[in-house]
């Protein structure tokens, strides 16, 4: 969904637009994940700003502006979420061509999805007047995720759109709308801002600034205030098979179903059940005699919620927060610019983990003060470095790296490296790393 909602946007240079390498902003956790995916899509690269802590989207959506306006031009902005779908990409190029458009004369221009059922989940754009041609709807008000009965009836009064987070203005005037309404947030993010310093491919604003930031999303600090106001808003329907695919019901509204209305995606066996979502990614599940249920099953946890609560997932979140689980930040399979490792196993003075380096890849020059290292190869060549002495391994060779010992994993093939590494020692927490020389500037 990533690599689409960045690659969709591609299309408007069709219309003789110029269409600028994507500004990605993210959390530190996703850096690495984030340039592979963009690797992998049409840009190839992009800024990549990187939230040092979670202020929701205003301060986000500054940060980028900041960026954009660098450069001593006045970019438009195609604001958009990671987490949609949208399955009529024709259509969706059309009204963001309409959009950019209309926001090149200062308009702050949003999109809205005319509603098939009282879905509770979104929050909700009421229009006045007609729809005029190019420019949209004026926007009457913003109105928050509604109980069941009020979507209920903003469904059978018409008029009322969910809001589809999709925002299209000029880089200046976000700025200038922000410090108009939220003229404290604008004077926070700027001063984290001015204080960023970059590292490779991110810019990371400073820490201790942008904690400091109040946290308010896009909507809040200036969406709502816009009507009514020296800024004019204008909402543009969408039709193009849009989704927001922010909980799991929403990924089985978008996905094909079997006869019995089952979506099952992984190694799933089913008997006498309806209505159900399964996302098996590491073992078999199987269900038996039941409706209406979502269950994800992954490496680190499984999920089994009702299809009408998995809205709340935040709740259990919460719990893991409130008691500070690991499972909140750790995860089995973590990425990094040379590839990635997976845990496959762990115990006393023990940890197991598959890693693959991708071609022409390397680690740091590091050792370790607490662990020893044995590696094996299973796929590819090694060429690994341990204080001195350099050595090259294929497939089923092996090699033991001492505690203390200065090392090195490269992959010099064309083909991706994977080996087995098995840590011992009294302590094997990924802190225990001392860099010489990294290709990351970590």
């Amino acid at each position: 969904m990533f690599q689409q909602a960045v690659d969709r946007l591609v299309a408007l240079g069709n219309d003789g637009l110029t269409v600028l390498a994507p500004i990605i902003v993210s959390n530190e956790d996703h850096r690495f994940i984030v340039l592979e995916q963009l690797r992998e899509g049409v840009f190839k690269s992009g800024t990549v700003l990187l939230e040092p802590v979670s202020r929701n989207t205003a301060p986000a959506v500054t940060l980028a502006a900041l960026a954009a306006l660098e450069d001593n031009t006045d970019p438009i902005l195609v604001i958009t979420p990671a987490d949609q779908i949208v399955s009529d990409l024709p259509a969706f190029t059309i009204s963001m061509q309409r959009a950019v458009k209309e926001a090149s004369t200062g308009t702050v221009v949003i999109f809205g999805v005319v509603p098939d059922r009282p879905e509770t989940g979104y929050g909700y754009i009421k229009t006045k007047g007609n729809e005029e041609a190019d420019i949209g709807f004026m926007v009457d008000r913003f109105i928050e995720k509604p109980d069941a009965p009020t979507a209920q009836s903003y469904l059978e009064e018409g008029g009322y759109y969910w809001n589809a987070g999709i925002f299209v203005l000029k880089a200046s005037v976000w700025i200038a709308a922000l410090k108009r309404f939220r003229k404290d947030i604008a004077e926070a993010s700027m001063r984290a801002w001015s204080k960023r310093t970059d590292d490779h491919q991110f810019v990371r604003p400073a820490l201790e600034e942008f904690a400091a930031i109040p946290a308010e999303s896009v909507d809040y600090a200036v969406m709502e205030r816009c009507p009514n106001s020296e800024f004019s808003i204008r909402m543009l329907p969408l039709v193009a098979g849009w989704s927001d695919l922010g909980a799991w019901d929403a990924v089985w509204n978008v996905l094909p179903k079997d006869l019995h209305g089952n979506t099952h995606l992984g190694d799933v066996l089913t008997s006498s059940s309806r209505n159900t979502l399964v996302h098996a990614t590491n073992r078999l599940v199987a269900l038996v005699g039941v409706e209406n249920l979502v269950v994800i099953e992954t490496a680190d946890a499984v999920l089994v919620a009702s299809k009408s609560h998995s809205q709340n997932v935040k709740a259990i979140v919460d719990q893991l927060k409130a008691k500070k689980r690991e499972e909140l930040t750790l995860h089995r399979k973590v990425h990094r610019p040379w590839g990635w490792y997976d845990t496959i196993d762990e115990g006393l003075r023990f940890k197991v983990k598959r890693i693959q380096v991708k071609p022409k890849a390397s680690l740091s020059l590091q050792k370790h003060h607490h662990r020893a290292e044995h590696w094996i190869v299973v796929k590819g060549i090694a060429e690994i470095t341990c204080e001195d002495k350099t050595i090259q391994l294929l497939e089923n060779q092996s090699t033991f790296i001492p505690l203390g010992k200065m090392h090195r994993l490269t992959n010099p093939g064309t083909t991706p490296l994977e080996i087995i590494e098995v840590q011992s020692g009294n302590y094997l927490g990924e802190d225990d790393i001392v860099r010489f020389e990294d290709s990351y500037g970590r």
